[in-house]
Formats: C-alpha cells, structure tokens, sequence
C-alpha cells in the first residue's frame, strides 16, 4: 500500500562531505490535478455489459447494474462509484474520470480509496468461480477533451493497462465497522508532447466501491545553489527515475560551467548539482552561496569566484563600489604581470660606489653595490651599456637580466678607454619612463699576447717550437707558459715554463695532432694565450704539420668492419631464437590436438576444470591468493545443506515482512520487504523465494547461490543476511539496492551522469571483481543485467548462481553447448569455445560492462545473431565506442577484449588504471573517435536502396521527422549521409535515442556507400 506526504529536507552535518550543496531548507509540493473528495456531484463516464437481464443457474433474472455513483457517509457525505455484480457472468463494467490536464507534470500519481468484498462470502459455486477481487486500472493520453460514451472505445487494447490493483483488507459482513478503505498509489509518466489523461477503471466482477480518487503530481521546489537559480519543476513519479533541469545564473554572478540538477521522484533536489556560476569580479559571495554583492569602497575582488572582497594593497585604492582591482597611488605603479593583490611599486635608486676592479689588455671587471632603495620589489635586475664596445665583446654574466653586483668585459682592444654605464631596473622600470644609473670609464692595459708561434724542428724524438713578443712587452716578461695537449683532449694537457722564446718536448704520442698555446706573465699577470698551433706528429718519425691528405682514414674503415660484422652477429641470433621459438609452437600444437587439451597446457591457469565445469578452486600455496580468504565451492559438500549452515545465517521468518513484489527471479519472485531482528535496527532487504513445486535441484542450485553469497563481504558485493530454511517459502535476504538493475537504471536515465560518475560506477564494479578474484571465484556471468545500484549510486556484484535453466529465451541471450548455456554478448571467446572460465573471462566481461554503462545499457552487438557475434569475434571484430565515450575508456575495453588472455589486464590493474582517470580527469577529455558499426548482421537493411529522405525515415520508423528534414534543406541521401548529431538537433531531433537511431542508420549507410563490410579500426 502506498502512502502519500509531503517530503522535506533539512541541510544537517551529519557525513561530513556528503551533502556539499545543500542551500537551504525547503519542502516538496504536491500539485492536485483531480479529488473526488467534496464533489457535490460527479457525472463520469460509465460502461456496462452486459446490458440485458441474465439468467441465473437458480433461475431467477438479475441485470448488471454496472457502476453507479452513490453518495457515502453521515456527517460529511461524498461522492462514490460502486460495481457489484458478482453473481453475473462475464462482467465488462467501465468507469472513467473526466479530462485531466497534466499542466507541467512529467509524470503523475493517481491514488485510489476503496473497499473491496471477499469472494467467500458468496455460497453458490458458479457464483465463487466468477467473482472477482482486483479491478483493472487504465489511461489514455489526449492532447483535448474529445471522449464521448463510444470513443475512445471501451475495451483493454485502446487504453493502457497500467496495473490490476488488489486489496490488502476485505470485508465480509455489511456493517460499516467491519470496512476497513484501502489505499492505493500507482505512477503514470506521461507523454511531455500530449495535454492530458483520462483513467479508467474496469470490474470483471468483483464487488467494489471507489471511496475517492486524487490525481496529482510532485514537484521540487525552487533552490539556489552554488549561485545558479532552479525553478519549481515537476518531478518523476517512477521510483528511482530523475530529471535533469537547467539553472540560471543568480545577480552578478556568470556561467562557468552549465548549472543542472536533478529532481528525483520525491520532490527532492540530488544532494550535488552538476555545473557551477561564480561571483563576477568585483563582487563577493555569501557563506550560502546563494547571492553576489559588490565589493565596498576600498575593497575589490579581481578574479571570478566566491571568494571575498579584499582590502587594497598598499600604495592603492578605490573609489568606486564593485571594483575588480585598485588603482596605484601617484608615483607608483604594476607590473603587467603583477598579481592585482600586491602593492603597487616604483623603480629602483641607481647603483652605487661603481668602480674598475681589474684590467687586462682584453677585459675590465666591474664591481658596485646595490640601490639604496629598492622600490618595494624584488626583481631588481642590472643592464649594461657600453657604447664603444663593438658586437665581438662577450659580457659575463651578460648585459642584461642578471642581478649580480659584478660584470666582466672581454674581446676589449688593448691600451683602448670604454665610458661603461650600469642601470639599475625592476619590473616597473619601463612603465614609469625613468631609469636610474652610473657610469665609469675603465681603460685597458696594454696587450700582453704573444705573437707568431710556429714549429722550428722536428724529428722522431723532438718538436721545437718559437714565438715572438710584441714590442710593448719588452723588458717586462718575466717568463713563459707553453700549454699543449692532444686533440679534443684538453684535459690531459701539460704546462711547461721557459724563459726563453722557444721549448723542446721529447713526451708526445705519434699519430696524433697536438695543440700549443704560449703566455707570457708580466708585472700585471699572466697575459692571454697565442692563437693554437697545430702539429701534427705523423708515422714512424715522419713528421709535419698537420695536413687533411697525411691523415689516412683507417679509422673509419676498421669502423665500417666492425660494423658489419656486428649486423652478422644480430641477424644470426635472431635466426635461432626465430628457429627455436617455431619448434616449441609446433611441439605445442601436437599437444592439444585431443579436445580440450588446450586448457590443461594453458600457462598460469587460474582454476582448473572439474567435471566438465569450470569451478574456482582453493589456490596452490604461494599463488597470489594464499594471503586472503579463499573461496569454497559450495558442490565440493556431499550434503549441500551443510554448506549452508556453514556459510549463512539462519533467520526467523517472523523478523521478516514482505512488503511489494519488486521481480521475477530464475527460482521465484523477489520481494522488497523489512527485516526487524530484536536488538538490532530495522532494515529495508530484498528477499529471493523459492516457487511454490520447484524441483529438488532448483532447491538445491537456490540454496549453492545462498552458500556463494555467504562467503563474500566487500563494499562492492552485494551482502547477504541471511537465509531462512526451516519454513516455507524458503527466502534469501539480501541488502536492499533501491535502483535495481544497472541496465535498466541506465536505459531509465540516458545522458543525465557525468563521465566521471560513470567512471565511479566502473571503479565501484571492478573493485568488487577484483576482491572475487583474489578470492578465486569466477562469476562466468557478468553483465550490468547482474550489477544492482543503490540510492547512491553504488554499484554492487551480484547473481551468483552456477547453474542456469533459461527455459523461454526469446532475445537469443545464450548460447547452448553441451555444458550449459552462455552469455554470448558478454563472454571471451575461449570461453564460448572451449567452456574455460578463467578470471581472465570475467576481465573480457567486464569490459562488455563498460560499454554497457557508456552506452546508458545500449544491447551489445545490437540485433546480431549470437553466431556472428561468434563469427566477428573470432574475425578481431571489437565493439567501436559509444556516443561521448573518452579515449582512455573505450582503450581500456579493448585491453580487456584481447583475444590472447594472458596478454588481458588483471581486474587489480584495471582498478588502479580507473583510479588514475579519476584522480587525472583530464586524461577523460580527449574522446574516441566514432566508429561506423561493423554490419555482419545479414538482417541489415541495404539503406544505399532508398533514393529519398521520406523513404528512408520510414524505413527506420522516424517518419515524424520527414517535414524537419525537409523544412532544414535535407532532401538528397547525399546531404542526409554527411549529418551529425549537432546537425540532428538543429533539425529538431532533441530525444537522444531517436539521435542514436538515426545516426546509427546514416552511419549505416555511410560504410554501405562506400562498400565497408566491417568497422574500420577495432581489429585486434
């Protein structure tokens, strides 16, 4: 029984992190479309049949009075429909409610007040046989009040069936103290292109009164959150379902990214909205985050963002209110590259107590001591200017850009004077237009460099050599520095000393040029050294200066053979390891020749096979699994009700109630319900029942799921509580995951999560997979079909049946072999070959998961057959990347999709590969470029055959487009083959599933005209 309220929410501490954009404390509405309750009068619409008088086996005639409204109650009397004609055969009773306008509603609530009779009341059995205890709810959408007593006409295939309502009490006597009104509450979404609804109630011949009827739908209030404005909007009725909806920017504040939220179904904002509006700058958000103010005088706020108003820096101010940055003072200024928060500055004194250090016949150093004043920064940088100096002089640090109290001068002219100024700059030097500075004059010294070396004699034990001073330096040489060494080997150079103007060495290597360099040391130092002599030592005591034409190039040559040679020595490595490598490969064939014997030599085999079946086992000491808890097959017990006493808790069916029917399982129905275990709090639990007749095998393959279960305890797995098998029904109690299957979640909310959420969903999935793993358990089944979603969005494992009997498998969703069926779509080709079932299998299914959760539950390989899924497989084929899809995603599917497994990652890579996308969303930016699908499928329609746009839209049942197209200048093939999906929303096509249909045709079309059999790319 469904109840209704008003639903709010209050913005409390209570997990800190989790409710980050709660705003402020506001209520759900309930907008009422009809209520029966205080009609003086109601005048609905009613058919009966049969009409004519009928006969009853006692013989006497009764008529079907069909229902008739009535007035109800002593003291506040309203109005009632009632039908009872229980007695009469094949009763077609009909009532319905007058034009409802849905207004803004995306869905709406009908909630119904009744009272209904037992059937067993009745004595006679005719009479017991055709009675009835349901009645039938149905709607029909219309965009006017156009219905009459004949149309629409009354029958189950012009409306739609939206449920057949039982009632939880029914009376059996006809006093009013024995009447206990039920209370019923149904959701209907409703067409967002069509006005209104009528509801009809049909009685096949039961005896019940319609108390009242309410029509109403629930709307989220209006909310300001992180400064964007949502307006009241209708919410969905469906549980579970959300809507998305636009915000707009509050006063002052501007986009930065679109602001959305989601509206779920009862009335309340998702804890977190998507997008986000920030303060302009200027302007200042409150602790809310609810509105922008301008900054005061004297304050300001450069930047967009929430962030505060600020005082003005030093040297700075404002006049105005709203200000985004503070002017400076007079006689101060800001760097272009200046942060607006620091004070504003002004340039440097000039440097001071500037002098020559030292002087030589080529340099001048020049040393000073910093500005007095600094200015206020700290980026005070010094430039040299010297005017006479030609472009081959070399400053050391440099000329500009250093902040060293010291520069060196060289490449100078000797006995030569140089005025040399030194500025002193910083960041607002050339904003301000002045700059402070002092000069020098520095003069060079005479040159000191010695002059004309040459070789005078050589032999085959001697080298001579002589140079000549210039005429300044005569009298003042104190001695000589001959500096020489080999070839690009100064490091090994040798220094002798003479005092005459010539020197003999005796120590040289033959073969070998050598370099030699004189100075010459006066009063004033060592001068600079003589420009190189080369000299080269030649062969066998023939000597000369060294020549191109004496060098013989046997360097080269020996080179080029050991080159060669070592090119010989790789090439005939490569031959044997090519040779060994096709011997083992062929030993290797030879030995899974018998079937299936690829499997017993497969490396590093995960879990071996037992019985034909592939069962996890415990793992060999050492493996990686020996330090966790290790999974225990359930059908390794002679008794499996041992297995169950062993892995489960036994629960009291009393601490169980059953509250709606939620699903259908393989073994019975699944139940939500509560679990109230004494000393513990109450809690909400899915409940799995065996039907009523299952076979002793279906008992015991619901009691192995039950021992599965019991084994396991991860965040990411779903939990169980418990069993209860000591009374029928027998029940599995599980946690309750509130959005059902992740398929059927996310075909319900296509386009309305982030990549990043998606990716949270993968992550919460792999985890869990990778704790069954370490376990040693393959799940042989994983699909999103097997993933439940809580109200968080927390995706847990579930499904662990071993065995399956699918008995009416209309979607061809397995494939039958002689150990069972499969799961084509989502199963790695060893094992749909060969039924090998390996941890590696269930990474191939997980990436078949991925492109699931991508697609928002998109069928993977759409309508193909399982046997070319088989065939373009087995081909390399590889399911391309769904709309919107980032690279590094749909790259990680086709890891996992490799068809070697051990070339596969495992489940703990592809854990932490999800964690470094989620701690780097960037690497999510770049998305995989769209594929054309592969069109084995022989059921393709060959699309080049439709020579119009009219034509083809029909084609693919999208004929309500046709006047779009062709108002939009689409009338060729040609011009409908070059769309995309921007193009799709310009035309008008807004629904993204009519987008995905229609691109997948002209994506179709577009590898048909150009004579594609299979997807370019995805090849593996």
């Amino acid at each position: 029984m469904a109840t209704k309220g008003a639903h709010a929410w209050v913005c409390a501490p209570v997990l800190l992190g989790f409710l980050l954009n709660c705003a402020s404390v506001v209520d759900s509405r309930e907008v009422v479309l009809l209520d029966t309750q205080g009609k003086d009068y109601l005048g609905w619409a009613t058919y009966t049949s049969p009409k004519e008088p009928v006969e009853l086996p006692d013989g006497s005639e009764t008529t079907n009075t069909g229902w008739t409204e009535a007035s109800y109650g002593k003291e506040n009397p309203h109005r009632i429909f009632a039908s009872c004609n229980v007695r009469i055969p094949n009763v077609n009773n009909w009532v319905r409610t007058p034009f409802i306008d849905r207004s803004d509603a995306i869905s709406v609530s009908i909630e119904i007040r009744f009272t209904m009779r037992k059937c067993s009341r009745l004595t006679d059995a005719s009479s017991l046989q055709q009675c009835k205890e349901t009645f039938n709810l149905f709607y029909f959408e219309a965009n006017d009040d156009f219905a009459n007593d004949k149309f629409p006409t009354w029958d189950p295939e012009t409306y739609t069936l939206r449920d057949k309502v039982a009632a939880d009490y029914m009376w059996e006597k006809t006093t009013d103290d024995n009447v206990v009104i039920n209370l019923e509450r149904r959701d209907v979404r409703l067409n967002p292109n069509i006005r209104g609804v009528y509801f009809a109630f049909q009685d096949e011949g039961s005896c019940v009164s319609l108390m009242s009827v309410r029509v109403f739908y629930i709307t989220c209030p209006p909310l300001t959150v992180n400064f964007a404005f949502f307006k009241e909007v209708p919410a969905g009725s469906a549980q579970g379902q959300v809507e998305e909806y636009n915000g707009v920017c509050t006063a002052n504040s501007v986009q930065k990214t679109p602001p959305t939220h989601l509206c779920q179904s009862s009335g309340q904002w998702y804890r977190e909205s998507k997008g986000e509006c920030v303060c302009m700058p200027g302007h200042e958000g409150n602790s809310e985050r609810t509105t922008c103010s301008p900054c005061k005088e004297n304050l300001y706020k450069w930047s967009e963002g929430a962030g505060p108003c600020l005082e003005c820096p030093q040297h700075s101010h404002s006049t105005s209110p709203g200000s985004s940055q503070c002017t400076c003072q007079a006689g101060y200024y800001r760097a272009v590259l200046d942060s607006k928060s620091r004070p504003c500055t002004r340039p440097p004194s000039a440097p001071r107590r500037l002098i020559v250090y030292t002087a030589t016949s080529s340099s001048v150093t020049l040393n000073w001591d910093p500005p007095n004043d600094l200015g206020g920064r700290y980026d005070l940088e010094y430039r040299i200017v010297c005017s006479e100096c030609g472009t081959q002089v070399l400053y050391r640090p440099g000329w500009h850009g250093f902040n060293t109290t010291s520069v060196t001068l060289t490449n100078l002219k000797p006995s030569f004077s140089y005025r040399i100024t030194v500025y002193a700059e910083n960041g607002v030097s050339n904003i301000s237009g002045s700059v402070a500075s002092e000069y020098v004059i520095a003069r060079t010294e005479a040159s000191a460099k010695v002059m004309g070396v040459r070789r005078t004699s050589s032999s085959a034990n001697h080298i001579t050599i002589a140079w000549e001073l210039p005429p300044s330096l005569e009298g003042d040489v104190t001695q000589f520095k001959v500096r020489y060494f080999p070839q690009h080997r100064e490091d090994t150079a040798i220094s002798k000393y003479t005092t005459s103007r010539n020197l003999t060495i005796s120590e040289f290597e033959i073969d070998t040029t050598y370099i030699f360099l004189v100075s010459a040391q006066t009063s004033k130092g060592w001068g600079d050294y003589s420009d190189p002599l080369d000299v080269f030592t030649g062969q066998r005591g023939s000597f000369g200066e060294y020549d191109d034409e004496v060098s013989t190039p046997i360097g080269i040559v020996a080179g080029s053979i050991v080159a060669v040679l070592l090119c010989m020595a790789i090439a005939t490595i490569m031959i044997i390891i090519l040779l060994r490598r096709n011997r083992q490969n062929g030993s290797e064939k030879k030995e899974c020749d018998p079937p299936y014997s690829h499997v017993i030599t497969y490396p590093q085999l995960e879990h071996p096979i037992i019985g034909g079946l592939t069962m996890p086992l415990f793992p060999s000491p050492g493996s990686v699994h020996s330090s966790v808890r290790t999974y225990i097959d359930p059908h390794t017990y002679e008794d499996p009700n041992q297995a169950v006493r062993e892995f489960t808790r036994e629960i009291d069916a009393c601490h169980i109630t059953i509250e709606s029917v939620i699903g259908g399982g393989e073994f019975g129905d699944v139940c939500k319900g509560k679990l109230r275990i004494p000393g513990r709090p109450e809690m909400t639990v899915a409940i799995k029942t065996l039907k009523p007749g299952a076979t002793e095998k279906n008992r015991l393959d619901f009691l192995t799921e039950a021992s599965i279960m019991g084994q396991f305890d991860d965040p990411n797995v779903i939990f169980l509580e418990g069993v209860v098998t000591k009374t029928n029904p027998i029940m599995i109690v599980t946690e309750y995951m509130a959005n059902g299957s992740l398929d059927t979640f996310l075909r319900a909310n296509d386009g309305k999560f982030t990549v990043m959420q998606l990716v949270g969903m993968m992550r919460g999935i792999a985890s869990g997979m990778g704790y069954l793993s370490d376990m040693g358990y393959v799940h042989r089944d994983l699909a999103a079909r097997n993933i439940l979603v809580n109200e968080i969005l927390v995706c847990k494992v579930a499904d662990f049946g071993l065995s399956r009997e699918i008995e009416n498998d209309t979607t061809e969703g397995a494939y039958t072999t002689k150990g069972g069926k499969i799961p084509v779509r989502w199963t790695s080709p060893e094992a749909i070959a060969y039924r090998k079932f390996t941890s590696a299998s269930d990474v191939w299914s997980f990436g078949v998961v991925m492109w699931e959760v991508m697609s928002y539950g998109e069928r993977p390989y759409w309508n193909w057959s399982n046997q070319d899924v088989i065939k373009a497989v087995e081909k390399g084929y590889r399911l391309p990347p769904p709309m919107d899809c980032p690279e590094a995603l749909h790259q990680l599917m086709l890891d996992s999709w490799q068809k070697e497994r051990s070339h596969r990652p495992k489940m703990s890579q592809v854990v932490k590969t999800l964690d470094k996308l989620i701690r780097a969303p960037e690497l999510l930016r770049k998305l995989a470029k769209p594929r054309p699908h592969n069109f084995i499928d022989p059921n393709v329609p060959d699309m080049t055959q439709f020579t119009s746009v009219e034509d083809w839209l029909v084609s693919i049942k999208m004929e309500r487009y046709i006047s779009s197209f062709l108002q939009a200048g689409v009338v060729s093939m040609e011009q409908a083959c070059r769309l995309t999906v921007r193009d799709l929303l310009n035309v008008g096509v807004s629904l993204v599933g009519h987008q995905k249909k229609i691109m997948n045709s002209i994506q179709t079309l577009r590898a048909q005209l150009a004579g594609a059999q299979m997807s370019e790319g995805f090849l593996v």
